[in-house]
């Protein structure tokens, strides 16, 4: 799910967990917010398949009261998880009908601008994304619990868009409130950090912070996650190792399937990627990832998974979506031979957002269409912010 969780970044798992944690103070003490009264009645933007128990509960509670934001931020935050596990596009509809009724508020109740910028983030407007978090840095009355949310997310985005040095400063702000915040958040600014010395190829002091931060930590899903990314980048073998331990240790989600995927192919082991996304084929990631596999193997079912992957893609075109940019590119590459329209869409991407995966795209694509100049920009933004990924050092074009 590049593409629904940007989905995105480095810090989908860590930012998720401290949404989670801040908001949940945050629904209680919504309960007595003066409410707002809407002037329309809101469309709904998704359809999802009925649910039961409490969520279904919940949801009935807010179609009958749709001014109640202490249940409109429960259900939006649920959603947002429920997409982040699943890959889901349908869910963050879900999350933003929830908060319908103060979405386009220039100034919404600081629960409901956390989401709308984690939001727009799923939907890489990071612009909009970063105005929100900004606005909730700088809004002294917000919850310290939401605020701290809002500068990891923020941290999250600068990172997307390769602004590094601005990441860090995030990071470090993050850190210095965490003596009044809590254990939880330390963790999360000392990993962000380790992240950014990751990405800059200080790999003996990442891997040290990391270490410190397993042994300390109950998060292990998580740090197993950020930890197989940093070791694939480094070449270091052990990347399957940590992608194994965040797997069975709860980060059991899309974007780490995909990830564990990719390294796997990678690793020229399409064999073991069938397996690993096994009844995981309704996200669009996942089943591209296994039409590849199958691809290389021969398998009698890969026309079948390209078909369905052909009709996904254009069904998210006819709605204008243009969050599949990295999966298309990638399916044209793999899938079609059609290495033009894959450096066409990897280029698009680029210039949206600057992740490694984004590089390594844009320079392969770049070479199978005999244009390796196509990627110049990629060396400059390795000169200029200090990126090191072994993939990219390996590609026979000087960085």
């Amino acid at each position: 799910m590049d593409a629904q969780a940007a989905r995105q970044t480095l810090w989908r798992a860590v930012r998720t967990q401290l949404l989670l944690g801040a908001l949940g103070a945050l629904c209680a003490a919504a309960a007595t917010a003066a409410p707002f009264v809407p002037t329309r009645d809101d469309t709904v933007l998704a359809r999802v398949q009925p649910r039961a128990g409490s969520d279904r509960a919940l949801r009935d509670l807010l179609r009958r009261e749709p001014q109640r934001l202490d249940v409109a931020l429960r259900v939006a935050r649920e959603a947002i998880e429920r997409a982040r596990r699943t890959g889901d596009p349908r869910e963050l509809g879900v999350a933003q009908a929830a908060l319908a009724p103060w979405w386009s508020q220039p100034d919404p109740p600081p629960g409901v601008r956390l989401l709308r910028g984690t939001l727009r983030q799923s939907w890489h407007e990071f612009d909009a994304a970063l105005a929100d978090f900004d606005a909730l840095h700088a809004d002294a009355a917000a919850p310290a619990g939401v605020r701290a949310q809002a500068e990891l997310s923020r941290a999250g985005v600068l990172q997307v868009l390769g602004r590094y040095a601005q990441a860090r400063g995030s990071c470090e702000a993050l850190l210095q409130q965490s003596t009044a915040l809590g254990e939880s958040v330390r963790v999360a600014a000392q990993a962000c950090l380790a992240e950014l010395d990751s990405l800059a190829g200080r790999r003996a002091e990442s891997e040290r912070t990391f270490q410190r931060l397993a042994d300390e930590s109950t998060q292990a899903g998580w740090l197993a996650l950020l930890r197989a990314q940093a070791a694939e980048r480094a070449g270091d073998p052990r990347a399957e190792a940590w992608y194994r331990l965040a797997l069975s240790s709860g980060q059991d989600d899309v974007y780490t399937r995909a990830a564990f995927a990719d390294w796997l192919l990678a690793q020229s082991r399409a064999q073991e990627v069938p397996a690993l996304l096994d009844g995981r084929e309704e996200a669009d990631a996942l089943l591209l990832r296994l039409a590849i596999a199958q691809r290389r193997l021969r398998h009698p079912q890969a026309s079948d998974s390209l078909r369905r992957l052909d009709e996904r893609f254009a069904a998210a075109r006819l709605r204008g979506d243009s969050l599949h940019r990295r999966e298309e590119a990638l399916a044209a590459l793999d899938l079609h031979d059609d290495p033009a329209r894959a450096l066409a869409l990897a280029q698009a991407q680029w210039r949206q957002q600057k992740e490694p995966a984004d590089a390594r795209l844009l320079v392969r694509a770049a070479h199978a269409a005999g244009r390796p100049e196509a990627a110049e920009a990629v060396w400059q933004f390795a000169r200029a912010s200090g990126l090191r990924d072994i993939a990219l050092e390996h590609s026979g074009v000087p960085s």
